[in-house]
């Protein structure tokens, strides 16, 4: 039989006022004590400090309810998290679990983590504002040992204001989330660290598009994920995998993998599907398929630099479309953000000696994408010149760039250098081995695809319908190995390749 433990009877008053924070607690520790069973939420509004969860609990939301979360900072207690890629403590996520076994939240309801108030700070940050509390000093005090070795430009870490996620659950095993609407969340949206056999359906993530670091679902050293039929409509990337950062991430060493996404819609945000920046611990064995993005800004996604080390291998990427993007593809491992501004290494433009930092990209395999409207570039991957982005594969592909004359256009990526297109082609930089076979590129200007220092490349039946005039369909710049084959590299052979005389016997066929 069926356990029920609906809030009310232990004080929760769905009426927007009362503060439920102890009734919740106390049905959870009901549950709990008499082995588990649903925590039951009907229909009202609950206003609540942060929810700790317990093992072998369902905790259920009825259709028409909405759990507010308190805006006052102080109501949350301090935890230990993994905050934007470091181990630490912060203030305690909204939603809370750690070291749980069989733990579900499921419902037709809302959480709404009421975050404006928590972005006003973070905002005033940016602006040079400082900020400080009794909770602040306690969480600098709790973080003590971990202050030496931050060295990345964390916006927040000078004065401890480290913002909660909505949820987050840490440590976790046999998680299922499914049907709630996360929304509002102060940091990240949700965040599942260290968890094992994940299973999320059905949710949505709703954050406003001006949210600082409102990431929609970050899945962090997870192993065997599930991901199915979730909308998401955020301030940041959409659906992100991570795997810590840095000398930190590398020693916990935990990958994030086996993960599946499938059947889900991604409207505003960086990135639809993401990989990184934080991949420390490693991101491997990878699949997503059968998802729409409109409007993100980047589509496919992957960003890591050289301070990360670590891989983001085996991934396969199917049956994707995408409309109003700003750039479909970016795989970037000379990402600029969340670097030590004063290691000239992270930046300068020369090969440097591979060490444990050295990140590894490589075994993507991209196929059956249609994106249409693109804004900047239909592609951009750009790798490390001492650590080439290895072995990418694009098949049955079609890029079509806007028409608008108008369209500034912006950075496809945040490389060392900033680097602006507008209705571009794709851009590829420092890649070893990657085959084109069956793409098709439509740009408002130039070439369809631009490669420099590429070695190994086959490029097959990549063609564009509408050729610029004076304007080959493929530009290449200090190439080797390059092998290009197809109808219109046959038929228009005078126009549809232009190469630097220096590369021009290392492609084949010679023309």
């Amino acid at each position: 039989m069926m356990v029920f433990y609906n809030v009310t009877e232990y004080g929760a008053k769905g009426d927007k006022v009362t503060d439920n924070t102890e009734a919740f607690a106390k049905a959870i520790a009901a549950c709990s004590e008499n082995g588990g069973g649903t925590v039951f939420v009907p229909a009202g509004t609950y206003l609540t400090g942060s929810i700790e969860l317990k093992s072998d609990i369902t905790f259920h939301l009825d259709a028409g309810s909405l759990i507010l979360f308190k805006d006052d900072f102080d109501a949350y207690p301090v935890a230990l998290t993994r905050w934007s890629g470091y181990e630490c403590y912060g203030y305690q996520p909204l939603i809370y679990g750690k070291g749980l076994k069989n733990v579900t939240i499921k419902g037709e309801g809302t959480f709404d983590g009421q975050g404006r108030a928590w972005w006003n700070i973070a905002n005033s940050l940016k602006k040079g504002e400082t900020y400080s509390s009794e909770r602040t000093e306690e969480i600098r005090k709790r973080n003590e040992e971990y202050m030496e070795p931050i060295t990345t430009n964390i916006l927040e870490w000078d004065t401890q204001f480290l913002r909660p996620a909505l949820l987050q659950l840490l440590d976790c095993e046999h998680v299922t989330v499914e049907g709630v609407t996360l929304q509002n969340s102060p940091f990240w949206n949700t965040h599942l660290v260290y968890c094992n056999h994940v299973s999320v359906r059905g949710v949505t993530i709703n954050n406003p598009w001006d949210t600082p670091n409102g990431d929609g679902f970050d899945i962090d050293s997870c192993s065997n994920v599930r991901v199915t039929d979730c909308h998401f409509d955020v301030g940041d990337d959409c659906l992100c995998l991570k795997s810590g950062i840095n000398e930190d991430g590398r020693k916990i060493g935990k990958p994030t993998e086996n993960v599946t996404v499938t059947n889900c819609t991604m409207a505003a945000g960086h990135g639809g599907i993401v990989f990184g920046s934080e991949n420390s611990g490693g991101i491997r064995n990878v699949t997503v398929s059968n998802c729409v993005f409109i409007g993100t800004d980047r589509g496919i996604r992957f960003k890591t630099n050289r301070a990360r080390g670590s891989y983001i291998k085996n991934i396969i990427i199917n049956n994707i479309y995408m409309e109003d993007v700003f750039c479909p593809l970016a795989m970037n491992s000379f990402y600029r953000y969340g670097v030590d501004v004063n290691d000239p290494l992270m930046t300068v433009q020369e090969p440097i000696e591979i060490t444990e930092k050295t990140p590894v990209v490589e075994q993507v395999q991209i196929s059956n994408i249609t994106a249409k409207n693109c804004r900047a570039a239909a592609g951009f991957i750009y790798g490390l010149p001492e650590m080439p982005i290895r072995d990418i594969t694009l098949s049955n592909v079609v890029f079509e760039m806007t028409t608008d004359p108008n369209e500034e256009g912006g950075e496809p990526d945040m490389v060392k250098e900033v680097i602006i297109r507008a209705g571009d082609g794709i851009f590829c930089k420092y890649v070893e081995g990657i085959e084109f076979d069956r793409v098709r590129v439509e740009t408002r200007q130039g070439p369809a695809l631009y490669m420099e220092e590429v070695s190994n490349a086959d490029i097959t039946n990549l063609s564009m319908k509408k050729v610029h005039e004076n304007t080959p369909v493929v530009k290449l710049n200090n190439v080797e190995n390059v092998y290009i084959e197809g109808r219109q590299a046959t038929v228009s052979s005078d126009t549809y390749l232009e190469v630097d005389e220096a590369s021009r016997s290392k492609v084949l066929p010679q023309r």
